[in-house]
């Protein structure tokens, strides 16, 4: 008898390849499920930029299917993709914020719209391909850690569902996984946490998948060019207006080409001969400036945050140090969190951070374990 019925997110891609054979090795009935949620202008292009959403996913992941005998379908996610990522990523930047779309399409699409669904259809569980783990917390988080009184402060986390990093760190994504909820982690299952991307393509040859020597997809699966402004000015129908470059005295330095080509700490392609480098330190949009600085004007110790998500823990602990990642590519800092209201915090590093950019997502972890995290502010 079956360990119970997953419905697995398939890319197209080695690592949800690899997922949906370990799952069926592990008993579970297993069925393929490629979400379509933006199509390319051609399959040429989907092909040249190894996106996951598109024709060529879509292909891929259904000669697996086929490969591993597991049922496969194509389910269409485009309206929730539109209302829940690309309008938002739109709209973040277009008020000088730099959204992480990613997250969003995590939480909202391939996570609330998919259980959904695969609830619907009587599955159990779903499953990706994404290296991180599951875990339920069968002791008190904060047992032995941190001080008495910040554990009479906070409710056992006994109990609850977190994301725990995947043995691999180059290619941990727990970041972007921090706003799922504990009723979607309940009924989530990650079959390739305790493996390296290498162990995931040895498994793919040894088993003839024939994904097993395809390339990454890229991080952004609907911006195939990488050109964010080019995308934003397509689909708002308008270009955004220039304005001023200025310095934090106000003196104006140049012209930008708007705000939405810019984000925190940025360097190149600012156009400015100052005779120095300079970075962007701030975004204006109610004067639509841009403000240019020293890198040393990039570096933060505070930091504030809302939209919080608690995951491993019903209240963030606020006496003793936790550690934050506020890029996903950046390293853990070590942090004090306090509460400024009940979805806002003010986050204070021991070190300076830099370039905490206004719209991206903080993560706060306790040694291998996701605590949860927010929306950076400023």
């Amino acid at each position: 008898m079956a360990k119970g019925k997953v419905v697995l997110g398939m890319s197209g891609g080695v690592d949800s390849s690899v997922a949906a054979y370990l799952l069926k090795e592990q008993g579970y009935e297993v069925i393929g499920v490629t979400m379509e949620v933006w199509q390319p202008l051609s399959q040429k292009e989907q092909q040249l930029e190894g996106g996951c959403c598109g024709l060529s996913a879509i292909e891929d992941a259904r000669r697996v299917a086929a490969e591993l005998d597991i049922p496969y379908y194509v389910m269409n996610f485009r309206d929730i993709f539109q209302e829940k990522v690309i309008n938002k990523f739109i709209d973040e930047y277009l008020h000088a914020r730099t959204p992480n779309p990613c997250i969003l399409c995590n939480r909202f699409v391939k996570w609330e719209a998919l259980l959904n669904r695969s609830l619907a259809m009587g599955a159990d569980f779903i499953a990706t391909g994404h290296y991180a783990k599951v875990v339920k917390l069968e002791e008190d988080l904060y047992q032995g850690k941190y001080t008495e009184k910040t554990k009479g402060a906070i409710c056992n986390s006994m109990g609850r569902y977190a994301i725990k990093k995947s043995i691999t760190k180059k290619k941990d994504q727990t970041y972007a996984l921090y706003n799922l909820t504990q009723e979607q982690l309940r009924h989530t299952l990650m079959p390739i946490g305790d493996y390296t991307k290498e162990e995931v393509r040895d498994i793919a040859k040894r088993k003839g998948l024939p994904v097993a020597e395809k390339p990454d997809s890229q991080e952004i699966c609907f911006v195939l060019d990488k050109d964010y402004a080019g995308f934003i000015e397509k689909e708002i129908g308008y270009c955004v207006p220039e304005g001023n470059f200025i310095d934090k005295n106000g003196t104006i330095l140049g012209r930008h080409k708007g705000l939405i080509h810019y984000t925190i700490g940025q360097r190149k392609g600012l156009q400015l001969s100052l005779g120095r480098p300079v970075y962007v330190s701030k975004l204006l949009p109610k004067t639509n400036e841009v403000v240019i600085g020293e890198e040393t004007e990039v570096f933060t110790k505070v930091i504030s945050c809302n939209d919080l998500n608690h995951m491993a823990v019903p209240r963030f602990p606020t006496n003793d140090l936790v550690m934050a990642k506020i890029r996903y590519g950046n390293k853990e800092m070590p942090c004090r969190i306090e509460y400024l209201e009940e979805d806002k915090c003010l986050c204070t590093f021991e070190d300076s951070v830099r370039a905490a950019a206004p719209g991206q997502a903080i993560v706060f972890y306790q040694g291998d374990i996701v605590l949860g995290g927010g929306t950076i502010l400023a």
